[in-house]
């Protein structure tokens, strides 16, 4: 086994979170084919979805507690092979109910990995660039969007949904392999103090950092969902404007990544206020923009920036806060932007079920990234530990 080399360790936890990104939001998709496949209805096969991101919200703890008595490489690799079950079971299931069960399966690895793997990644790096290395990982989350969910898409119109999930779960293999020859053996890990763990998650500093975890996503959410039908009513767009739409969101995604990582190296609690404020600008006058094609994809591009941007300072400000249980509170964390999903893609829905407009909802979204904003400062700026954020071992 070679020395360590963080850059080997950040791209083996980049190609895990791309493979994750893919399985992840290609249902999105490819919904009406696997619909189709399996005899369900739209909003049948939308509980694809659904069981996916309420798999992440409970499997993080869960498969974080039971995992962390492995070395973290072990745990990383066994995390990725029920990925890669998971994906091999979507590709063969029969019937639609044997297609929820697997899309729950593979989502039990969502929260623990990104949450042992951010632990990691901020651990191979200088106290000062933990952020960025963190936001180096989930830019395999980002690129996921513009490359392998389009292709694992095109793939599944094409070929068939099924290859869709077959082709991810080599993702899966690649993953396993890359963190066994980046990763040290390390010791075996030790069993968790489960009830001093949750303590420290149960602290309002904690909760509050976590709180604005979900405003944050479900700002993000609130128009992610609806993306489609908010350009088709208030910009005319076709479906070609849309996919092009979506891949300059991808775009947004990375750089916004990036940026969040270096600003957040810089403060958490300032890169939160300042991301969030500008958040919270955008979607309240997104509308004023989307009226045309070039202000829409303009419009599409900034918001994808600054609505990733968060994420880095957003998933710091959680480790930090709960630094003796920071594995375990980084999955969580990363539950709880699922939670955010759910919240923002619940008040999408409501907007529009009310008659508001199609207009209103980014400007609802908006109203939730204003929230977040209130509760960093509400917060005050947050003090991180002294001590590292753990190894690789």
């Amino acid at each position: 086994m070679s020395t360590l080399s963080p850059k080997r360790v950040l791209f083996a936890l980049a190609i895990g979170a791309f493979g994750i990104g893919t399985t992840e939001f290609t249902p999105m998709g490819l919904l009406p084919v696997i619909a189709d496949g399996v005899g369900a209805s739209i909003p049948s096969a939308g509980m694809l979805i659904t069981a996916y991101a309420i798999g992440v919200m409970v499997g993080a703890p869960i498969m974080t507690l039971l995992f962390s008595r492995f070395g973290k490489r072990a745990a990383l690799m066994m995390l990725m092979g029920i990925f890669t079950l998971g994906n091999l079971l979507s590709a063969l299931s029969p019937d639609y109910y044997t297609l929820l069960l697997s899309r729950l399966i593979t989502s039990l690895n969502h929260g623990a990995f990104f949450g042992l793997g951010a632990v990691v990644a901020a651990s191979v790096v200088p106290r000062d660039k933990q952020a960025s290395a963190v936001a180096t990982m989930f830019m395999g989350l980002t690129i996921a969007n513009i490359g392998g969910v389009p292709a694992a898409t095109w793939l599944g119109q094409q070929v068939g949904w099924r290859m869709a999930f077959a082709g991810t779960a080599v993702l899966g293999l690649l993953a396993i392999a890359a963190l066994w020859y980046a990763l040290p053996k390390g010791e075996r890990g030790s069993v968790p103090h489960v009830r001093r763990e949750l303590a420290v998650i149960a602290r309002p500093n904690v909760l509050l950092a976590m709180a604005t975890t979900v405003l944050g996503a479900g700002a993000m959410f609130t128009l992610y969902t609806y993306v489609a039908p908010v350009l088709a009513e208030l910009t005319g767009a076709s479906d070609s404007f849309v996919t092009l739409g979506l891949v300059l969101i991808g775009v947004g995604f990375t750089l916004g990544n990036s940026l969040g990582g270096k600003l957040a190296d810089w403060s958490l609690d300032g890169a939160a206020r300042i991301f969030l404020g500008v958040l919270a600008a955008i979607m309240l006058l997104m509308p004023l923009v989307l009226g045309s094609h070039i202000g829409a994809a303009l419009a599409l591009l900034v918001w994808g920036v600054f609505t990733f941007a968060v994420v880095p300072p957003l998933q710091m400000r959680v480790m930090t806060a709960a630094a003796e249980a920071p594995g375990l509170a980084s999955s969580i964390n990363v539950g709880a932007f699922n939670l955010g999903n759910a919240v923002g893609a619940a008040l999408g829905g409501a907007v529009i079920s009310l008659d508001l407009g199609y207009a209103a909802v980014p400007m609802a979204g908006g109203l939730l990234a204003a929230t977040g904003l209130l509760l960093v400062w509400l917060g005050g700026r947050g003090k991180a530990s002294d001590e590292p954020l753990g190894n690789p071992a």
